[in-house]
């Protein structure tokens, strides 16, 4: 095991944090911890904005005063280079990213500008503002995917971080892209990186795109629940604040040029899955035990859906001490209550962020 010469000390001044995509569901959860764990810290947050972003995820710390909200494209290379010299950024940790499977799908060119093109647009501002005798107090983090790795069989061993890039859809392509970008810098230039690759994610403040969101809502709303195929692709769920707390833990112990898998080890078929939501919501609902089943509604399978991810977070739990906290069920308990306390989870449609900035 090779010695790390550039960890990040929890108790440093004058220290400065961009991240990117704060606004976003993950992004969310990272910036409130290290604005509330950190106060020694300024935590910038650049995000642009998007479909998915909400700035009211974070209003509880808006007026934090180590805490600043910056609407910005990572693309944008003049404007990072703004940012990068009037905060003088120390570190990165980079979560911008589109992320939904099924608009890659359809749009590859827009997963390729953001994921691709600002990951390098961020990568050549770190390189032009950060000085190689420095970089031992410098650190770009990637946030990447398991989807990178490809698919699983059934019986097959999780994925680890040696496991080679086998991406399967325009999403996972362009995260595999520019991982592979944020090695490419740390092997030419040097630069100080590390990269990071989640399972499936869940918890508060997830765009109601996605699959646990989806079948909430419309459990509340008495719609057809769409399971994809026959429901037998199986993802590993993982809550998002023990992910929050991993990416916390790689941020200032990890090793330079070092990649952590972090999963829940939390294998779920997505029909399985759905039941369960249901049993949790119709009980949260006061609706009779198994009310909404008949609201499952099986439709055609996406191109080229990977039918299995697992990860094996061996690495991050022995090297760092890293151990998910939050139970599966109690999880699912916290999030469904979220998302009935919403007020426009009644609405017809799936509600659109609101994009004030306080």
């Amino acid at each position: 095991m090779k010695d790390n010469k550039n960890n990040i000390l929890k108790g440093s001044g004058n220290f400065t944090v961009l991240i990117t995509g704060g606004c976003g569901f993950i992004g969310s959860h990272v910036v409130r911890r290290f604005v509330k764990q950190y106060p020694q810290y300024l935590v910038i947050n650049v995000d642009k904005l998007t479909y998915a972003a909400n700035p009211e995820y974070l209003r509880d710390i808006d007026r934090e005063p180590n805490y600043r909200f910056i609407q910005a494209d990572v693309c944008d290379h003049a404007k990072m280079e703004e940012i990068f010299r009037q905060y003088s950024i120390d570190a990165v940790i980079h979560l911008a990213a589109e992320s939904h499977v099924d608009r890659s799908i359809t749009d590859p060119f827009a997963f390729a500008r953001s994921n691709v093109m600002g990951t390098l647009t961020l990568l050549q501002t770190a390189k032009t503002h950060w000085k190689k005798e420095d970089y031992h107090r410098h650190l770009f983090y990637q946030v990447s995917t398991d989807e990178v790795y490809g698919q699983l069989n059934p019986g097959e061993e999780p994925f680890r971080e040696t496991t080679p890039y086998d991406p399967r859809s325009p999403y996972s392509a362009s995260k595999a892209s520019a991982d592979h970008f944020v090695r490419a810098f740390h092997h030419t230039y040097g630069l100080p990186v590390r990269i990071s690759n989640c399972s499936n994610n869940y918890g508060p403040c997830q765009y109601p795109e996605k699959l646990i969101p989806v079948i909430i809502h419309n459990i509340v709303n008495r719609k057809p629940l769409p399971v994809y195929g026959k429901g037998e692709n199986i993802r590993d769920w993982l809550y998002v604040e023990d992910h929050a707390r991993a990416i916390d833990l790689v941020f200032h112990e990890g090793r330079d040029g070092e990649t952590y898998n972090i999963g829940g080890n939390n294998e779920w078929q997505n029909i399985e899955l759905v039941r369960l939501l249901i049993e949790i919501t119709d009980r949260l609902l006061d609706r009779p035990a198994g009310d909404s089943l008949p609201l499952i509604s099986f439709v055609t399978d996406r191109p080229g859906h990977d039918l299995r991810y697992a990860i094996d977070a061996a690495k991050i739990k022995t090297e760092l001490g890293w151990q998910q906290e939050m139970s599966f069920r109690q999880g699912l308990e916290k999030t469904v209550a979220w998302y009935l306390d919403q007020e426009n989870l009644r609405d017809a449609s799936a509600p659109s962020p609101k994009t004030k900035i306080v």
